[in-house]
């Protein structure tokens, strides 16, 4: 039996949590959750270091509480041996974290894994770049709720919205250190294709929007494809898509099955 360990115990880590319970991620258990001292998650085991979690017995460890808790916890979770899958993959446009995890990821033997998150064709898009991309552009499309309390806020008027508002453009690195709460699939779009410095971004508000779209257009030697997600969001955090919580749990899945796909 596969024993995870999860940092953090939000809109993410809880329906996670309820869904492996479900059995839905096949012989797979909750080995704690790493919470900051006074937080708790109810009646499941709660540790607060990253000794904690390799004594409970966790072997791999998903990550669903932020940029931060990457940082703060990703090297020495690498450098002990654990495998480690992160939600906020925004986290590595930071040049520097990027190269240390990497490190101690080699170093160690470990592996961290940037699950595809909100967002389809990355399968494509990756391949794609073996062959070599010519261009790449990621466009999120939010309703006006879901950039509340980020940048967006002080670029348009997200609350007198009347029609769709681009109001960023750039690229996937400039996205995500500027939107680290909402751009972590620009992140992924630009880590599986040309790179963070290469991906061109849009961030769009957009009234009429019913969930969060995420949109790829890609261009190189193999052909050329367009890709629209619209995904619900979870109902506790409206800048969070339903998806990311199972890509987790097919990461979790995908690490016990006999058959991958």
């Amino acid at each position: 039996m596969l024993r995870f360990g999860l940092i953090g115990y939000g809109a993410i880590g809880r329906l996670l949590v309820e869904e492996v319970l479900a059995g839905k991620a096949g012989d797979v258990e909750l080995a704690a959750v790493l919470l900051r001292p006074g937080r708790d998650a109810g009646r499941l085991p709660v540790v607060h270091t990253v000794e904690g979690l390799r004594a409970a017995g966790a072997t791999v460890i998903v990550e669903a509480a932020g940029a931060e808790a990457v940082a703060a916890y990703g090297p020495k979770i690498l450098t002990s041996g654990m495998d480690m899958a992160i939600a906020s993959a925004g986290a590595l446009a930071e040049p520097e974290l990027m190269l240390q995890m990497q490190g101690a990821a080699r170093e160690a033997g470990s592996r961290l894994v940037v699950p595809a998150g909100a967002i389809g064709a990355i399968d494509a898009l990756s391949s794609m770049r073996l062959a070599g991309l010519r261009s790449v552009l990621y466009r999120g499309v939010k309703p006006p709720a879901a950039w509340a309390g980020s940048a967006a806020e002080n670029l348009c008027d997200l609350k007198r919205l009347e029609v769709r508002e681009q109001f960023f453009h750039g690229t996937a690195r400039e996205a995500a250190a500027a939107f680290p709460k909402n751009a972590n699939v620009a992140a992924i779009v630009g880590l599986a294709g040309l790179g963070l410095d290469e991906t061109c971004v849009e961030l769009v508000a957009d009234p009429q929007a019913i969930g969060n779209r995420h949109e790829i257009e890609a261009d190189g030697p193999t052909g050329r494809f367009r890709y629209c997600v619209e995904g619900h969001a979870s109902k506790d955090n409206p800048r969070t898509s339903l998806l990311t919580v199972y890509s987790l749990l097919r990461y979790l899945a995908n690490r016990e099955a006999a058959i991958v796909i």
